[in-house]
């Protein structure tokens, strides 16, 4: 027997799994689609060909597939991070996974957690905080809370499309409005200007700023690429109602597909700002486990001829590799081809008077407790 009591643990070695030949698109969906989860042994995907083939002669567009929901039973809301390149240290992730499905999306991978898919499931099988609202007024009512900016969302969109029906996002707004806590919103969706009433009342207290993300000015890329957002010209007029509403919003350029969309940052940058944007960043496309073949499967389907160069010029920027995830350099990248990207991004903000972000403030912030002393 052995005299150690340590216990010996098994060593993960991830799942590699090679894309499938090009395929017919499934409509509204970027994904057509799920690769293996790596954290799981056995892999049975129902929509591959030799696995359920009804009619192999039929190669018409597959049918739409419909977006399923559950409950999320989580018990906090306020996620922490401590990522050395990531500009915010809390945030606020009302949904789990995203049916806008972008195809680039950083975030597929977490569904995996889920025991789901970075593919299909990550864009129709999504996880609904509910009590989302309770659960951040708990635990902004509690005097271990330091107020500080929340980010919405820092993983998934906080606006994607079932938020209309479920408005759980509205919801923890109007509870940062009661506590007047500080709020950073990135979004896609021009459903945000639903909520101008709120984002007004906390910009009044300087707690409040919008980043709407714009990855191309073309619907028709667009409508492949983030199938479920809302169309470029709709994101542009979310940009001119915040600034009407005089609230501060920005425009993310993001991400920046090298050899796909690196030409338009000088004209998103131009259309945002003369929209109203007042700051801007942006971020290059980076794709972790998963999302390389995924992407690269996508290619094949919509832009086989811009395949080589796309995946070329990424490698380029990435050291040489599909990714590379080292803190500082994942989402700006490095070498003459990043160089590039930041110099025109630079150049086009500073001709367009696009400053940095604006600071936002604690200063107003007050919990129920310490409102009701007003009155006695």
């Amino acid at each position: 027997m052995p005299t150690s009591k340590k216990r010996a643990w098994k060593k993960f070695v991830p799942i590699v799994e090679e894309a499938p030949p090009p395929s017919p698109a499934i409509h509204g969906r970027s994904a057509s689609w799920n690769p293996a989860n790596r954290f799981e042994k056995l892999h049975v995907d129902l929509g591959d060909a030799d696995v359920v083939q009804i009619d192999p002669s039929d190669e018409e567009e597959k049918p739409r597939r419909e977006t399923q929901f559950f409950r999320d039973l989580t018990k906090t809301i306020i996620a922490r991070n401590d990522s050395p390149d990531v500009g915010f240290e809390t945030s606020i992730n009302p949904y789990r996974g995203c049916e806008h499905g972008c195809i680039y999306c950083f975030a597929r991978p977490t569904h995996e957690y889920l025991g789901m898919s970075a593919g299909l499931d990550f864009e129709s099988r999504i996880m609904v905080k509910t009590d989302a609202p309770k659960l951040l007024e708990a635990e902004l009512s509690s005097p271990k809370w330091e107020p500080q900016v929340l980010v919405m969302s820092g993983v998934t969109d906080p606006y994607q499309p079932v938020e209309r029906k479920l408005r759980i996002t509205r919801g923890c707004l109007e509870v940062l409005a009661k506590f007047r806590n500080p709020v950073a919103i990135i979004t896609k969706n021009r459903l945000v200007t639903r909520d101008i009433d709120l984002l007004s009342e906390l910009s009044s207290h300087h707690a409040a700023a919008v980043n709407v993300s714009v990855t191309s000015l073309d619907p028709e890329l667009q409508r492949v690429l983030e199938p479920r957002t809302s169309s470029p010209s709709a994101r542009l007029e979310a940009v001119a109602a915040l600034r009407a509403a005089g609230i501060p919003v920005g425009v993310m350029v993001a991400p920046i597909i090298p050899g796909l969309t690196d030409h338009e940052v000088p004209k998103i940058v131009e259309a945002c700002a003369r929209a109203g944007a007042q700051f801007a960043g942006y971020t290059i496309v980076r794709l972790p486990w998963a999302i390389a073949p995924f992407f690269e499967h996508w290619l094949d389907e919509h832009f086989p001829e811009k395949k080589e160069k796309v995946l070329s010029r990424i490698r380029h920027i990435r050291n040489g590799k599909i990714n590379d995830p080292r803190w500082g350099f994942r989402t700006k990248g490095e070498g003459i081809f990043a160089e590039q990207i930041r110099s025109m991004f630079e150049v086009t903000c500073r001709r367009f008077g696009i400053d940095g972000r604006p600071e936002l403030s604690t200063a107003a912030f007050r919990r129920r407790h310490e409102q009701l002393t007003l009155f006695r």
